[in-house]
């Protein structure tokens, strides 16, 4: 063995070495007889590899489970979408043509690996040039494409574990929703970027959020995995850290919940009573099982629920939960709904989108009905006609990373662009210098963009290739028997909610010794009274003037005051008022003030 200028490897590095590479080639090869049911091919000139959860996870050892409608195929289509968008446009990437490989991770962290191997197959197989046929002639195979870039993937556990394997290739990585605080490790995971800001800043946004309304005595939630106990562990430390808010217990959901697992959290929860506000990091599907174990409990009204973004604005964990959920305060990167994607949506066809391999599946599950006798659904389902249209046929709500995904696209896409500015200056198309990306140097264009996004907003990554923290605040409300989330607030490093209020003021007679208590009920209109003692009144005889301050709300006042002793009265607020007038509240309600 002949090495020039490097160190020759030991025998059993070697060995070792060599014994990891024929594994991974096992499972590409398994992976890519699998490609054509399980991957959208579209080629280009650069071709970037997308990871999104279009099945969920699948049952007793079968990997895929039910199409996911909105962060499945929305998020693809967004991908679609931009690369589409992209190669209309003449002032970027100019006469080079981008493809995607897009590939299904079925919400599974170890199939997701599985998969993802295809991304590094043309770097790993053999050439099979010299490979012959017993005739003699040469084997006919598809080449495997050279992936450039990810776009992906979803779930925090699928980035950690893809992201793993990506870096040993020097193949960057740009995630559209992972928020994990480990992610930000770049000693660990240096190929790896996102255009959403890690959870570490969704943990400061939830401590201010209790710290704004006063509570003191919370518990913390989260599914297990990297998203719910980094999420947990950045808060639980943040808290620690500031002060004033007490953990009353934490608990985490099982990946695997036995039967009762969640009528067992919900008794837990209920053990200190007076921990009433629940910070959970979950997924949406733990989250709708939390909140159908606390209606079954019959704890309509007890929990006040602080979700994080993956909770954020979705229907699905609250859908049939409207009453037990009322209240709840989420958190969500700020987005808007890019319009140009939604008549895009709109406009799919099962005619025009065969390029989604998936799309037929969408189809069946969106209208309700069948295709032919090779469809999915079953035989007793109306038959799909194919004229049926989303938008007009079905309901449609853009799904609320979309944003992130096509940002993420033109991250990758300006970097590019960038890359080609210098390295291949006044030359139409791939130049000799690009015909093989460099991974890490495309890396270094990709942390440098600066763009403004598909929202208007920036685009930038930090050091550790995170964005900054931009957060809207939601409150799910019950208005006229309709549910929605609105928008209370907002944390652009600080917190800023929206509240409108009225003072009046009144008197009051009564002695200071007396022990105040204001007991507060659920209605419309909440009035906090502070009272403060009448000057040039004797001593003894003293009066208070109240300054009855009216707030409008649509929410609820939880801790009665028999829950906390002296007659101090703590109020668990949620705010829900819109208006440009913002002010800071005190939640205590009353006090005691007794005469020495």
């Amino acid at each position: 063995m002949v090495c020039t200028g490097k160190r020759p490897l030991s025998r059993p590095r070697f060995i070792l070495l060599t014994a990891k590479l024929y594994w991974l080639l096992s499972i590409v090869q398994k992976a890519h007889g699998q490609e054509n049911t399980h991957s959208i091919r579209i080629e280009g000139d650069v071709i970037l590899g997308g990871l999104f959860p279009v099945h969920s996870r699948g049952d007793k050892g079968v990997p895929c489970g039910d199409l996911k409608k909105e962060k499945g195929i929305h998020r693809l289509e967004a991908m679609l979408y931009a690369i589409d968008q992209i190669n209309k446009d003449p002032d970027l990437l100019s006469n080079i043509t981008l493809g995607v490989r897009i590939l299904d991770t079925c919400s599974r962290d170890t199939y997701a690996l599985e998969q993802s191997l295809t991304f590094v197959q043309a770097l790993i197989e053999k050439d099979g040039s010299d490979v012959r046929c017993a005739n003699g002639d040469p084997p006919i195979f598809t080449k495997p494409d050279k992936i450039s870039g990810v776009i992906g993937a979803a779930s925090s556990s699928v980035s950690i574990m893809v992201a793993n394997i990506l870096r040993l290739f020097k193949i960057p990585q740009i995630s559209y929703a992972s928020t994990a605080p480990e992610l930000s490790d770049n000693s660990r995971y240096d190929f790896f970027s996102r255009v959403v800001p890690p959870d570490s800043y969704q943990a400061q946004a939830m401590v201010d959020i209790v710290t704004a309304l006063g509570w003191n005595f919370v518990s913390t939630l989260a599914s297990e995995g990297n998203y719910g106990e980094s999420g947990v562990e950045a808060f639980t430390q943040i808290s620690r850290e500031i002060g004033g808010v007490c953990i009353a217990q934490s608990l985490k959901i099982p990946r695997e919940p036995k039967p009762g697992a969640f009528d067992n959290i919900i008794k837990r929860l209920l053990e200190p009573p007076s921990a009433r506000a629940i910070i959970i990091f979950a997924n949406e599907d733990d989250i709708r099982r939390v909140l159908e174990a606390a209606r079954k409990h019959n704890q309509t009204g007890h929990f006040l629920w602080i979700g994080s973004d993956s909770w954020g604005s979705k229907i699905a964990p609250v859908y049939q939960q409207e009453d037990i959920a009322e209240g709840a305060v989420t958190i969500l990167p700020k987005r808007a709904s890019i319009d140009g994607f939604d008549r895009f949506f709109r406009s799919r066809t099962l005619a025009n989108n065969r390029r989604n391999v998936w799309f037929a599946e969408f189809w069946e599950e969106n209208f309700g009905c069948k295709l032919g006798s090779h469809g999915k659904r079953n035989s007793n389902v109306k038959k799909c006609t194919g004229l049926e249209r989303i938008g007009r046929d079905s309901n449609f709500e853009q799904e609320g990373k979309v944003q992130f995904v096509i940002d993420a696209v033109y991250s990758m896409a300006y970097a590019l662009n960038n890359m080609h500015k210098e390295l291949c200056s006044g030359y139409a198309g791939l130049c000799s210098k690009m015909s093989t990306i460099d991974g890490k140097e495309l890396l270094s264009y990709i942390r440098a963009v600066n763009f403004n996004g598909s929202a208007g907003t920036p685009v930038t990554f930090n050091e550790n290739g995170d964005a900054p923290g931009r957060y809207d605040i939601y409150q799910y409300q019950m208005n006229n028997n309709t549910a929605e989330y609105k928008v209370i607030g907002h944390w652009i490093n600080k917190l800023h909610l929206k509240m409108y209020i009225q003072t009046t003021t009144l008197t009051v007679s009564m002695s200071l010794s007396a022990s105040v208590s204001l007991g507060m009920l659920y209605m419309p209109k909440v009035y906090i009274i502070i009272f403060h003692p009448e000057q040039n009144v004797q001593k003894r005889k003293r009066s208070f003037k109240a300054v009855v301050t009216a707030a409008t709300m649509q929410s609820k006042l939880i801790q009665k005051g028999n829950d906390r002793p002296n007659g101090e009265v703590k109020t668990e607020l949620c705010e829900s008022l819109e208006t440009n007038t913002s002010s800071t509240k005190t939640t205590y309600v009353s006090y005691s003030n007794h005469a020495n």
